[in-house]
């Protein structure tokens, strides 16, 4: 677990504790996660970040009432750059965006500005939000990144704590640019401990990387108390520690829990996270 589970910012979270539902708007209910408290541990600084990307979320219980209090509903997609300095705690948003339900607005345009606004302010950077009709969502097209899946490499495993240590280069010294996923990730929330499921996709060119070895550090991970975007960040880091690769990109594409899911991306290229879904979402 994370020397920082404790931190002073943490405990002020509504995560972990019992909470009343409002479906009357109210954007007091957002909470912002302070992105150094796991930066600091990984030596990373906001102002000089080893990777580009995004957090990319999806919701999919967002509705609210028209002028003449018909209820609309639609698929949102949110968008949070990954140098801003605050990611929006997850159950504040859900509380949040259940506030919507019996509250009258205007137009679709006034709900999107409404979001990107409160959104921007929690995570204190330009967030994007873009809606969808749920009959019609090309970002959320099925479609599986071409990929090798290392997951029926035979292994034995005796941990599952958290070892950085487990990566490493091939044998073989080949210099390669792979693709590879699995969909044995899991971790644990940081405060309630439930478990966060995840499919993860690294992209890298550089000396292959022992896959073996890859699939054991990311089956480590299985007890370990973290936010998805702070996994993502430290799997980048420790990708880039272990093994040097000269260009890196995680992806990994979290299954969702209380209508939202959260798909943090990471890459030392300027690519932007693909908009697709998996089969697990």
């Amino acid at each position: 677990m994370s020397h920082y589970n404790n931190a002073s910012e943490l405990n002020t979270l509504t995560l972990g504790k019992a909470t009343s539902y409002s479906s009357t708007y109210d954007n007091s209910l957002l909470q912002a996660v302070p992105r150094s408290l796991n930066r600091s541990e990984l030596n990373l600084s906001n102002d000089n970040l080893p990777f580009n990307g995004a957090d990319v979320w999806y919701g999919y219980e967002l509705s609210w009432l028209n002028a003449k209090g018909k209820p609309i509903v639609v698929v949102a997609e949110f968008t949070f750059p990954a140098d801003s300095p605050n990611i929006v705690e997850s159950k504040s948003f859900k509380l949040y965006l259940n506030s919507f339900n019996q509250t009258k607005f205007s137009s679709t345009e006034e709900v999107t500005q409404r979001l990107t606004q409160d959104l921007s302010s929690t995570c204190g950077a330009q967030a994007t939000v873009t809606l969808f009709p749920v009959t019609d969502c090309p970002a959320l097209m099925i479609n599986h990144p071409e990929a090798e899946c290392i997951d029926d490499i035979d292994i034995e495993i005796s941990s599952y704590e958290l070892q950085p240590e487990l990566l490493q280069l091939s044998n073989n010294k080949a210099v390669v640019t792979e693709s590879l996923s699995s969909h044995l990730l899991k971790s644990n929330c940081l405060i309630t401990n439930q478990p966060d499921w995840a499919s993860i996709y690294i992209n890298y060119s550089g000396q292959a990387i022992d896959k073996s070895s890859l699939l054991k550090y990311l089956i480590s991970f299985r007890q370990h108390n973290e936010f998805h975007e702070q996994c993502v960040e430290r799997i980048f880091c420790d990708i880039q520690q272990q093994c040097q690769p000269e260009s890196l990109t995680v992806f990994a594409r979290y299954t969702r829990r209380g209508g939202l899911d959260i798909n943090p991306y990471r890459s030392s290229t300027t690519n932007k996270p693909p908009h697709a879904r998996t089969l697990r979402q």
